[in-house]
């Protein structure tokens, strides 16, 4: 049949989140606009989008301990990394286990 969706979906559910919009300057003067948000999924991470390159990464504490991380995902020099990681140590909360 002619338009039939032949996806073999995984998932597909719709939640309500929380999303915060922040923008800040560090000391390297390196300008964030990210949109964090929050939900059930991902175990309690946040998915971290930056508004300026698109990239988004779904961030809990142990990412941001995994050195070289932040600068993997985002593009970072090592100061920019370290001022987002120093941000989002202070929202990042502890890993749950919800994600069914």
């Amino acid at each position: 049949m002619a338009g039939t969706n032949e996806f073999d979906y995984l998932y597909d559910t719709t939640e309500d989140t929380t999303t915060r919009f922040v923008s800040f300057v560090g000391p390297s003067v390196k300008r964030f606009d990210l949109a964090v948000t929050s939900s059930n999924r991902f175990y309690g991470k946040k998915l971290v989008a930056d508004l300026q390159t698109g990239k988004t990464a779904i961030i809990g504490p142990d990412d941001l301990e995994e050195e070289g991380y932040l600068e993997y995902v985002f593009k970072l020099e090592e100061e920019e990394a370290e001022e987002l990681k120093s941000f989002l140590a202070e929202i990042v909360g502890g890993i749950h286990f919800t994600d069914i």
